[in-house]
């Protein structure tokens, strides 16, 4: 048995080490910038994943003042392997001491953070750091779609985890802000202002009659023929395996803010057992050529139109189903297949943008992002790039963040959601997973711009 003193000292050293943890610094080599969403995973398997600062609280006691290894996994960014094939690095944690990590950044898409979920500043908060950081009380989320109505930017969210049960909301959680402007220098901060209930927890906001969840799409601000607007979208109920059994239009009532449901324009049935047109996905103003006002849908593609009014959104007679061309070409005129996205118009370079998931890309079934240009909404699509990829692991319902485009700026921003479905990842990044993640590109950069 060991002396009292002894142990005692055992156990005051262990506190003191859990304290006082080593600050590790994850930079992008080149820029300093720092990188969050990087895994550091050391030899016997523990894992520690950077937070919005791109900081790591080294705390493992077994290592602490030993040479360790750690590999990289960084989803864009990495080190070079090693003659055994390996890709980490070397360093010694000490309490109290800060170590300096450099990745490569190898795509255009700089991460700039997590958006959404618990422990964004988790690490930070460990060395002492932002200590103010209020904690929202949603652990995870899927897709989002946004809209400006009153003077606020709103978010509406898919399914949310909460701490209590993993789908703690199935009928929309949701948030505002005054307004989305990425920041231009980091750490990524957004703070949301959610709609909670009597108890202060994050609540639904989508209350749509019959089973399973709901989900909303199309989210837009429409004005009626007296000038006054509207906040209105389309909400999907699902069940079973993701089947749509029920679309319905909904509008915001701001006096119990929730949606309240308008029209039902579609159940399942044996005589239509799929809609014919739904107003999905992301809506987009457009202008045509004759200064026609219209309301497009589109995922990544537009699928559907209608005039740009209260009144014709809400009478599904005035409806136009679109046939958009599909095919999207890279520099060297080789097919990309199109999951979902989002449809943009960028002042800066003139273009109209496609963002999309590929599909069946080489390093995930649905994790490689993909942007292409053309000269209308309608395409055609070219110049197609790719732009972030995530190693085995899915980042899908990608979103282009059109309100903080500036035509005095090549800067684009988009986030989508970072998740382990359909990708047979077995391993989901530790507070990372489920969740809304935010890019920058550069498009006056290679491969878009100057040296391209």
């Amino acid at each position: 048995m060991l002396p009292r003193g002894l142990l005692s000292g055992l156990f005051l050293g262990a506190a003191g080490l859990g304290a006082n943890p080593c600050r590790v610094e994850v930079v992008e080599r080149g820029t300093d910038w720092p990188v969050p969403g990087v895994e550091l995973r050391t030899v016997h398997g523990a894992r520690l994943v950077s937070d919005n600062a791109g900081l790591i609280a080294f705390d493992l006691p077994e290592l602490m003042g030993r040479e360790t290894w750690a590999e990289i996994r960084g989803h864009g960014y990495g080190v070079k392997r090693d003659g055994f094939g390996y890709a980490g690095v070397r360093f010694v944690p000490r309490a109290g001491a800060t170590v300096r990590i450099e990745v490569e950044r190898t795509q255009p898409a700089r991460r700039l953070g997590r958006l959404t979920g618990a422990g964004l500043f988790a690490e930070s908060q460990k060395l002492g750091e932002e200590l103010d950081w209020p904690e929202s009380g949603v652990l995870g989320c899927d897709s989002v779609v946004t809209a400006r109505f009153g003077g606020k930017h709103y978010w509406f969210w898919g399914d949310t985890n909460l701490a209590r049960y993993p789908l703690g909301i199935f009928n929309v959680s949701a948030a505002t802000t005054a307004g989305f402007t990425p920041p231009a220098r980091p750490p990524l901060k957004v703070r949301f202002d959610y709609f909670r209930n009597a108890a202060g927890a994050p609540r639904g906001v989508a209350e749509v009659p019959g089973d399973g969840p709901t989900w909303v799409w199309g989210a837009a601000t429409l004005p009626d023929a007296r000038g006054r607007e509207h906040l209105v979208a389309s909400a999907v109920k699902v069940r079973g395996n993701m089947e749509a059994y029920r679309w319905d239009l909904v509008e915001w009532d701001a006096t119990v803010a929730k949606f309240a449901p308008l029209l039902t324009f579609w159940q399942k049935s044996a005589e239509e057992p799929k809609p014919t047109k739904v107003p999905d996905g992301h809506a987009l103003r457009w202008t045509d050529a004759a200064g026609k006002a219209w309301l497009l849908f589109c995922n990544p593609f537009p699928t559907m139109r209608c005039p740009a009014t209260y009144e014709a959104w809400k009478d599904p007679a005035t409806w136009e189903p679109l046939t958009p061309d599909r095919r999207v070409l890279t520099p060297e005129g080789k097919p990309v297949e199109a999951h979902g996205g989002d449809l943009a118009w960028h002042p800066w370079s003139r273009r109209w943008l496609l963002l999309f998931t590929q599909k069946g890309g080489a390093s995930s079934y649905l994790g490689e992002i993909w942007l292409a240009t053309a000269p209308s909404p309608t395409g055609p699509w070219t110049e197609a790039r790719q732009i972030a990829t995530h190693d085995h692991y899915t980042f899908y319902n990608p979103v282009l963040h059109a309100e903080s485009f500036r035509d005095d700026s090549p800067l684009i921003h988009f986030e989508g959601t970072y998740v382990t479905t359909f990708s047979g990842h077995r391993e989901p990044t530790p507070r990372w997973d489920y969740n809304q993640v935010l890019y920058q590109v550069d498009l006056s950069a290679p491969p878009f711009g100057a040296g391209k």
